[in-house]
């Protein structure tokens, strides 16, 4: 199939991809628009893989206040330059993480922050309630590993659903966007106040 310009630019306006990859994404696809903006996602996600240990030192704390100052989040992403900590992709990424952490009240970033007493405690509720509903011992560790799995989806910040988009993680809209941008991106720390919440 022959691959056009307007072919080519329909696909940059949509992915930010650089021309050259547009048209090696639409070739690998065969002119199929899905396939080709996939390629792109899996090239920029195996990109930002490798940037991913280069130092992020530069950033933003974007603050967000949600439901007329009920909800309010503070958190800090880094990126590697001065240049793109003000670059609007950037900025507007943190904003989406902001919003993350407002609507689906994360704990942590990463699940390797969650504390081993912590999992414990949801292995022996996944455990009890799956005596409780009469699983049998047969299959009892994986349902109890398969619960665990899903509490650390719910808390970590990283494994979350997107809200805006259910077929994405936030760890993969932040390797999509290390794709655009072009250097590390690195969630910091967070904090999440909501009124009327008993301090831990």
């Amino acid at each position: 199939m022959e691959i056009t310009t307007e072919m080519i630019k329909e696909l940059r306006a949509v992915t930010s991809a650089p021309m050259l990859d547009c048209r090696k994404a639409l070739q690998e696809a065969d002119g199929d628009y899905q396939k080709a903006v996939d390629w792109l996602r899996e090239k920029g996600m195996a990109t930002a893989a490798k940037r991913a240990d280069r130092t992020a030192s530069n950033g933003v704390v974007e603050m967000y206040s949600h439901g007329g100052g009920r909800v309010g989040v503070m958190v800090e992403v880094n990126c590697e330059t001065d240049f793109v900590a003000r670059a609007e992709k950037f900025r507007a990424l943190a904003h989406e993480i902001a919003l993350q952490i407002a609507a689906s009240a994360p704990r942590y970033v990463t699940a390797e922050e969650i504390p081993a007493a912590e999992l414990e405690h949801e292995a022996e509720i996944a455990r009890a309630r799956a005596v409780e509903e009469g699983k049998p011992e047969a299959v009892m560790a994986k349902i109890v590993a398969g619960r665990v799995e899903k509490y650390k989806d719910e808390v970590c910040l990283m494994r979350q659903t997107y809200i805006r988009d259910e077929t994405m993680t936030i760890e993969k809209l932040i390797l999509s966007s290390i794709a655009a941008i072009g250097e590390s991106v690195i969630v910091r720390r967070f904090q999440r106040w909501e009124l009327g919440e008993s301090a831990n």
